[in-house]
């Protein structure tokens, strides 16, 4: 049985209500729920009572290091069968580190640690390595992101990493790191036994200085499938470094997450070999970097090479105009195996949307998610869009938000998501105007087709 709750203020009566639920059940979800110290000391109870109870989630609530000594009292016990423990942003400091390390080193039933959006800092976290280095630590899943971590957490950190070849992710996002830290970390990485799969670093100051570092771990570590540098100015120089290694025939990157990196056209070279060459690679995050209409059409030349499996390309607000939407147009015409694609804040225009839905309608196309927010669109393009959305039934999501589209490009929207053929389940309309009419008639709707989500 599963408990999920969120944002939820919780009476007395409500809680003894739950408590009596919590006993049978393997998922407990309680996010945003006004929880205290109080909450942890019953919670405690139900952990060490309930050995079918795999998952707690308790993010954004104001346990404290108080409400996790509650807690941990019944995860050290020996019936206590917890996997996964969320308690990100619940005002925890370095003091809850001592015990969570107590928990790791005595409970090799957790796999996974959540503790991001907390104030553990570099002191807290050493300790909690010391936990990760027993051997009956069995940990698969570490995330300290927004900690308050510092280079001289690294340390530490690359001899937790030495000792525990279980663990598969790590995160370590919007900590001031730097490069000399970063590189110590992918040395670390590198020599260590472990078989990491996922390594978020956004956020974490790094530049060009430390990409070939980064590379060498992609090169040696064919575990590694999801990388994110997300938010670092690397720059056209740091990507080039960063491809050697995902090009490495060893290098099986599936996720690659390059979001506001100071990127340009220049890239665009170095990205197109490596979406048609590395057939492993299946998303791509690119937004906020300034690859212009040039640097797209490199693109789309490579995702037309029959190698490319991409299946995510997130290029919201990259400097695009209508210029290259022939180019992406005639890529969704050949490419099969694109799914998601993202191009939101990009100046395409009615033109630019018209173009691509010439390629939205080939056979060969088979988009499921398509992002067009803010692109400058009127309701002078919703006839075609509304044709894309009633003959491709592979297209299940569609966001238009922040477009004048209007009383008359809503109702051609609408009479798009009353045709039998449309399977369109979540249309996203943020920010934009229409009349009480269009109103109701977008609730009749909703009322009409009970599948369909639309959110404005």
């Amino acid at each position: 049985m599963e408990l999920d709750i969120q944002c939820e203020e919780m009476s007395p009566s409500r809680w003894a209500e739950l408590l009596s639920t919590m006993k049978s059940c393997k998922t407990i979800r309680l996010d945003d729920c006004n929880l205290s110290s109080s909450n942890c000391e019953d919670l405690s109870s139900i952990i060490s009572t309930n050995p079918s109870l795999t998952e707690l989630k308790l993010n954004n609530n104001e346990l404290g290091d108080a409400g996790i000594e509650y807690l941990c009292k019944g995860l050290l016990m020996p019936s206590c069968s917890l996997q996964k423990l969320w308690l990100q942003n619940c005002n925890l400091t370095s003091a809850s580190c001592e015990t969570l390390r107590s928990v790791l080193s005595a409970q090799p039933s957790l796999t996974e640690l959540h503790v991001g959006d907390n104030k553990l800092g570099t002191a807290g976290v050493k300790v909690l390595c010391q936990g990760m280095m027993n051997p009956n630590c069995k940990l698969q899943k570490l995330q300290l992101e927004y900690c308050e971590l510092t280079a001289d957490i690294v340390e530490a950190l690359n001899a937790a990493l030495q000792s525990k070849p279980t663990l598969k992710e790590l995160s370590l996002s919007n900590n001031t790191l730097g490069d000399t830290a970063v590189k110590q970390l992918c040395r670390g990485l590198v020599e260590a036994s472990c078989n990491l799969e996922l390594l978020h670093l956004e956020n974490c100051g790094i530049t060009s200085n430390s990409c070939w570092e980064i590379s060498a771990v992609l090169s040696n570590k064919s575990s590694l499938t999801d990388l994110s540098v997300g938010d670092n100015k690397i720059g056209d120089s740091g990507l080039a470094l960063l491809c050697q290694g995902l090009m490495h025939p060893t290098c099986k990157i599936q996720k690659l997450w390059l979001w506001d990196c100071d990127l340009t056209s220049a890239s665009c070279k170095d990205l197109s070999r490596l979406i048609s060459t590395k057939e492993t690679l299946t998303e791509i995050s690119l937004i906020d970097n300034n690859l212009r209409d040039s640097g797209m059409e490199m693109l789309c030349q490579a995702l037309k090479d029959p190698k490319s499996k991409l299946q995510e390309l997130w290029i919201r607000e990259c400097g695009l105009t209508t210029a290259c939407c022939k180019a992406i147009s005639s890529a969704l015409s050949v490419n099969k195996h694109l799914k998601v694609l993202h191009m939101g804040e990009n100046k395409l225009g009615d033109a630019g949307v018209e173009l691509m839905c010439e390629g939205l309608l080939h056979p060969n196309c088979n988009i499921q998610s398509l992002w067009l927010g803010n692109c400058d669109l009127t309701a002078a393009c919703c006839a075609t869009l509304a044709t894309v959305m009633a003959t491709k039934q592979c297209l299940t999501e569609l966001d238009l938000s922040y477009n004048s589209l209007e009383d008359e490009g809503i109702r051609k929207i609408c009479e798009a998501l009353r045709n039998p053929s449309c399977n369109v389940q979540q249309l996203i309309l943020y920010d934009i105007f229409w009349s009480s009419e269009v109103d109701d008639e977008l609730r009749a709707l909703e009322e009409s087709k009970p599948e369909v989500k639309i959110i404005s």
